[in-house]
C-alpha cells in the first residue's frame, strides 16, 4: 500500500508492527520475483517497500532499547 508515517507505525503495538513485516516482506519478496522475470510495474513501489521495513525495524529497535 501507501507509505504509512512514523505516527500511524508508533500508533500500533510490536504485534501489529510483526504483522505488519511479515506483509511487507512477502510484498518484498513478490516485487523481486517481478523485478527478476521483468514484469515490474511500479519501480518505486520497492523503494517504499524496503523504506517501510527500515521504519518499523528501527521503531521496534528503539522500542527494545528503551525497555
Amino acid at each position: 500500500g501507501d507509505l504509512m508515517n512514523a505516527t500511524e507505525l508508533r500508533a500500533k503495538n510490536d504485534e501489529e508492527l510483526e504483522q505488519e513485516l511479515i506483509g511487507l516482506r512477502r510484498e518484498q519478496f513478490n516485487l523481486r520475483m517481478q523485478q527478476a522475470t521483468g514484469q515490474l510495474v511500479r519501480p518505486d513501489q520497492y523503494g517504499k517497500v524496503r523504506k517501510d521495513i527500515a521504519r518499523i525495524k528501527t521503531i521496534l529497535r528503539e522500542r527494545a532499547v528503551s525497555n
